[in-house]
């Protein structure tokens, strides 16, 4: 055996942390392939084919996709194989788990952060500081009025400190534009003067003037250390807008000496190469200074990658050095910057050992440093991983969509899906068939399993679908994790495309995404959702020979006896949403006997829904290893109270919660936008529930004096009125961070009810639609006055008839599909009076 197989097998199968790279672009970018291996432009980049990088990458890239050995072959492959074909082929070669993105690249067609999440579980972002200024200027100022530096800096510093929480770091590219010799103490008097500058210069804005990168550069530090926030710099080698000379990190020292800005931790890129000697001198006297040596790794020699990573070495600590790709515009600079780190890493720590510097075990730990663990820290990511085992060589706990299941002990994969009644369904694949061909080429599925009722596993009449044709189901990687209770296998989400990279409009998943871009191209807004899941646990008993579920217990609304007895399956839940990273805030026994209530943490409402799919497994899954049932099911008994899926939503823009009035917000402590996008929600909501309350079930549920809404208003902390605003902890009195829709239950696909309200307030928005007066009273006192939302599945589908909103937004062939299985709802459930009993075994 080798004698050194254990360092050479960690560093193989370390799952990677990518601390810095860029976005990817579309084929048809005007950036050229070429740029892929050099970092010349222009008539320079003419003689890059000649350069080692490209000889060496290019035979890489052709290895990789097994295609003519020539860069017309390869481009060739690119363009028939699509972009979704080639990332997920690099991505998965180059098995990163994480990756921070640098989004100040105006590249041409470039894909926003969120499409890269297809192919890795985690992405951050890092702001690029000179990018957010320009942006800024390249507007007008505030009321029409000239800018000042005054003005320019409220804006700049609030929008980095808006944004801050959501964000991995900073970063500057001084070095480019006037060099690293910062002045940390530029007078008011010389950024005024470099802003007039960079203004008379005209737009689009680029910020050149010493004075005021500096300025930028200051003010951002000190956001930095108020959020305790990495500030990364450009140093080194780059394209030739660059003075080498200035790029120097030596230069640096003003700030590094400065004792405000001690604390603020400062990140050296592409181990500032060639000055890799200097960089690993001042990370080795700096306690704030680090290094990360992409870029320089792979665009270098097989000989200068190898001497630069160990010139790092020399002085810096090991905890200090961090690997990234500085992949950028294509798929293949992330793979040819994995595998080249690899390899020069596994031969700097070899040498090392044979040098006497490190023992096999050391430098196998300084692996694992190097590739995930100082960046997992450094940038507080969310990241699990284990040590790797010297002796059976586990793979860590989050498996990346490199390993398949010849390297891991995964054996099966459930790829699931949320059909448009609400039923969650999967199909199950060996993980080695995952990983070989359904990984790029998704499952075949008929088109029929998108008209399936609750009650028939068949397509019901008027959907027009049927079992002729097929989609695919594609695995969104973002959401692939381990399975908590059944550890050989994984599970991930799937989108329904009609061939790789082209989305079916029947898809839930991607009608949440359409709506929610619309809301954001035309309003600057996402929202965020968070869940309360209540549902019900039920034994199994035999009477007269018959099964039957009847509850777990009989105790009171939050009482500590029921806890306490369903305390070992919550430890359970729990763990297992733990692991899957889905946030938990609170669970209680609700009034039901034998029901209880999670309520989950809000995000993204993308994300909102993925988690309460996985919630609903997980319940499902644990209740089932105790020998219970436990079921979302509305009303599953019409003698006991009922259960949903309360949805609270908030609307952010730029990282921050716009839905809280301002000083000049409402008198309902709700901004302008807030109540028009929630009057939108209320002006809808009989439409929405075809949605949310899709099974006649439903509606046993959402019956006055039941804390369900039973009646069209809303009101402020009333928990009688289908809309609630609300106040929690922490929330400044009169101000209210969210909303609460009650008409939204465990029966729904909550990818499609959530793109109804947005749908729904995105008329609201466009119409500039007011509330009306909130209720504060019991409405059904007000019975008289108040218009019932709707008494059945038949109402609320005569409500989505004349909605023309959502036509519009939801898609009319989707909404055919919806509407017809809902008509299939009403007519199987009114002819089987007690059917309702068997979906228990469905929700």
């Amino acid at each position: 055996m080798e004698k050194y197989a254990e360092l050479r097998e960690a560093v193989e199968k370390v799952e990677l942390v990518d601390a810095h790279a860029h976005n990817i672009v579309a084929l048809d970018s005007a950036f050229p392939f070429i740029g892929c291996f050099s970092e010349a432009n222009g008539d320079a980049l003419s003689y890059a084919t000649h350069s080692l990088c490209f000889k060496r990458s290019l035979r890489e890239i052709a290895e990789l996709y097994g295609s003519e050995v020539s860069l017309s072959g390869v481009e060739e492959y690119r363009r028939c194989s699509g972009l979704q074909s080639i990332t997920s082929t690099c991505f998965k070669a180059a098995r990163i788990t994480a990756i921070l993105i640098d989004d100040g690249i105006d590249f041409d067609k470039k894909h926003d952060i969120q499409w890269h999440r297809n192919f890795t579980p985690i992405v951050g972002r890092i702001l690029r500081i000179e990018h957010l200024a320009e942006k800024i200027l390249d507007e007008e100022a505030p009321d029409g009025s000239p800018w000042t530096l005054d003005v320019f800096t409220a804006i700049f510093v609030g929008k980095l400190k808006s944004v801050a929480d959501g964000i991995s770091g900073l970063k500057s590219i001084a070095a480019y534009r006037s060099g690293l010799e910062i002045n940390t103490n530029v007078s008011r008097q010389d950024a005024e003067e470099g802003l007039a500058e960079v203004l008379y210069a005209g737009k689009p804005v680029r910020i050149t003037n010493k004075n005021f990168i500096d300025y930028i550069f200051t003010r951002s530090l000190e956001v930095a250390l108020c959020f305790d926030l990495p500030m990364q710099l450009h140093t080194g080698f780059g394209d030739r807008d660059l003075d080498l000379r200035l790029a120097n990190p030596l230069h640096l020292r003003t700030l590094l000496e400065d004792k405000r800005f001690s604390k603020c931790r400062i990140v050296l890129l592409h181990a500032s190469y060639p000055f890799s000697k200097e960089a690993s001198y001042l990370a080795s006297v700096y306690p704030q200074v680090y290094l990360d040596f992409g870029l320089a790794i792979p665009k270098l020699s097989t000989h200068g990658m190898i001497s630069s990573v160990k010139e790092l070495l020399e002085l810096a600590p090991i905890k200090k050095v961090m690997f990234s790709t500085d992949g950028y515009a294509f798929p293949e600079t992330f793979y040819l910057g994995a595998k080249k780190a690899r390899e020069v890493v596994f031969t700097v720590l070899r040498d090392a050992c044979i040098d006497g510097d490190l023992s096999i075990p050391e430098a196998v730990e300084a692996a694992e440093d190097i590739f995930a663990k100082n960046a997992i820290q450094f940038y507080k990511l969310n990241v699990a991983m284990k040590s790797i085992d010297l002796k059976n060589a586990i793979c860590p706990k989050l498996m990346s969509i490199g390993n398949n299941s010849s390297q891991n002990d995964i054996t099966l994969v459930r790829i699931i899906w949320v059909d448009a009644s609400g039923q969650q369904r999967c199909r199950v694949v060996p993980a080695r068939r995952f990983y070989d061909v359904v990984l790029k080429n998704g499952v075949g599925l008929t088109f029929a399993c998108m008209g399936m009722s609750s009650a028939i596993d068949g397509p019901a009449d008027g959907t027009n679908l049927s079992g002729v044709g097929e989609t695919r189901l594609v695995p969104d990687l973002s959401t692939k994790c381990r399975i908590p209770w059944a550890k050989q296998e994984e599970m991930v989400l799937a989108d329904m495309h009609l061939k790789p990279g082209k989305p079916w409009e029947y898809c839930p998943r991607e009608a949440l995404r359409r709506i929610s871009k619309v809301l954001k191209d035309e309003f600057n807004l996402v929202v965020n959702a968070g869940f309360e899941v209540e549902f019900y646990l039920l034994k199994r008993i035999l009477r007269e020979g018959k099964e039957e579920w009847v509850p777990f217990d009989s105790t009171p609304y939050c009482s500590t006896s029921a806890f306490d007895a369903a305390s070992p399956i919550f430890h359970e839940v729990l763990a297992a949403l733990q692991s899957l990273n889905v946030p938990v805030e609170q669970l209680h026994a609700e009034a039901g006997k034998g029901q209880f209530e999670i309520a989950l943490g809000h995000t993204v409402c993308s994300c909102s829904a993925d988690n309460l799919i996985f919630t609903h497994e997980v319940i499902k899954a644990c209740a089932r290893r105790h020998g219970l049932l436990a079921t979302f099911v509305p009303k599953y008994t019409l003698d006991d109270i009922g259960s949903g899926s309360h949805v609270h939503i908030s609307l952010w823009e730029n990282g921050e919660n716009v839905f809280m009035a301002s000083g000049q917000g409402s008198h309902y402590g709700i901004s302008k936008v807030g109540e028009e996008f929630m009057a939108g929600v209320l002006h809808h909501l009989p439409s929405i529930l075809a949605f949310t309350a899709p099974v006649p079930n439903s509606y046993d549920r959402i019956q006055p004096d039941t804390w369900s809404g039973a009646y069209q208003c809303w009101g402020q902390e009333n928990r009688e009125a289908p809309l609630r605003t609300a106040c929690p902890p922490g929330v400044p009195d009169g101000l209210v961070s969210n909303f609460e829709i009650k008409s939204f239950d465990g029966c729904a696909n909550p990818h499609l009810g959530l793109a109804s309200i947005i749908a729904s307030g995105i008329d609201g928005l466009r119409k500039h639609l007011q509330l009306p007066v909130p209720v504060d009273e019991n409405p059904s006192d007000l019975s008289a006055e108040l218009r019932r939302l709707p008494k059945s599945l038949s109402e609320s589908l005569e409500a989505l008839g004349k909605d023309n909103v959502m036509k519009d937004l939801i898609g009319e062939k989707l909404l055919v599909a919806i509407k017809g299985i809902r008509k299939a709802e009403i007519n199987y459930y009114s002819q089987n009076v007690d059917a309702y009993k068997q979906l228990i075994h469905r929700y």
